[in-house]
């Protein structure tokens, strides 16, 4: 597979955290029942959220563009960008 490195195969360093206690404890009781050890649970989990992170400043400046792009019209073209009839159509 080209490009991207596996996480396995990523270079490693080694650090010290602190991390919640409560955290810990559920990282360790994951690596136990998986039978991996705890830096393996510790990496997917950052890795995850930080993806999350990733995504949701993506979909922050995605809705901060449209809020700009659409700024400029008035109420009423709006309801007719939403699909809103503001007229009768005659029918009733």
């Amino acid at each position: 597979m080209a490009g991207k490195a596996h996480p396995s195969s990523s270079r490693k360093r080694r650090t010290t955290l602190t991390l919640p206690a409560d955290s810990l404890a559920e990282a360790q009781r994951i690596a136990h029942s998986r039978k991996v050890n705890l830096s393996t649970v510790i990496a997917e989990a950052l890795a995850e959220g930080l993806r999350l992170q990733t995504a949701a400043e993506r979909s922050e400046k995605v809705l901060e563009g449209y809020k700009k792009a659409f700024s400029g019209f008035s109420s009423e073209e709006m309801s007719i960008l939403d699909g809103v009839i503001l007229e009768p159509d005659g029918r009733h």
